[in-house]
């Protein structure tokens, strides 16, 4: 059976002054998960978020949070994430030196883990990580700013880490993040994406989030949209 293909909309590219009614939105439009991104000014230059809104976020959608720490010290943070609400948590391999530890911390808070790459860093810094882990997520822009555009070479690198997966037979889903929309929304997907992030394409596309979620889930999951349009 061929899982479909999950919609997280990001949240960095939301209006903060009214982000309960944009994320009730891209509900609304049957986004699967709610991308979010915390910043902490060192490991990327950009500060964003932290506990008290990842918490004020939980109590506002049924949505399970994918919280993406972009931070230089990730396991100080995590019991703070899941206390707040977090349902996945992923970490950078750049930013981790005890990434194992880290990994296992969060499994056994029963949350999905997860291990995060930068364009420039390659898939072999995963060998010994990705048996344990729950999915991937590939940057596809250098992180820190909403907006950037699709690095191409992000294609070649999903079809190699999706082989990896498929030929062992692990467990991990592969997740993209960064510059991703209605343009190259289906080369990702053909390239052996899962799950897809995105954050200009739906809250900044000049249209309701709703209709815009609705559209990258036709283009991602064609059959089951035709199935509920029935």
């Amino acid at each position: 059976m061929v899982c479909p293909v999950l919609i997280a909309p990001s949240i960095l590219a939301a209006d903060f002054a009214h982000l309960a009614e944009e994320v009730l939105s891209a509900e609304r439009g049957g986004a699967d998960l709610l991308h979010l991104d915390i910043m902490d000014g060192h490991f990327v230059p950009n500060i964003t978020i932290g506990p008290p809104v990842v918490a004020s976020i939980r109590r506002i959608t049924r949505l399970p949070l994918d919280v993406h720490l972009m931070i230089a010290d990730p396991a100080m943070y995590v019991d703070d994430m899941v206390r707040a609400g977090a349902n996945w948590i992923s970490v950078h391999v750049e930013a981790d030196v005890h990434l194992n530890r880290t990994i296992q911390h969060i499994r056994n808070q029963g949350v999905q883990a997860g291990v995060v790459l930068n364009p420039a860093t390659p898939i072999s810094s995963l060998e010994e990580i990705l048996p344990d882990i729950d999915y991937v997520l590939l940057m596809s822009v250098n992180p820190g700013f909403g907006g950037q555009a699709f690095i191409p070479a992000t294609l070649q690198k999903i079809r190699k880490l999706k082989e990896k997966i498929t030929s062992n037979r692990y467990r991990a889903r592969l997740e993209v993040d960064g510059g991703i929309d209605t343009g190259n929304i289906r080369q990702v997907l053909e390239a052996g994406a899962d799950i897809i992030v995105t954050g200009s394409a739906v809250f900044r596309s000049g249209r309701n989030p709703a209709d815009a979620v609705r559209e990258m889930k036709g283009i991602a999951n064609p059959r089951a949209m035709d199935q509920d349009a029935v």
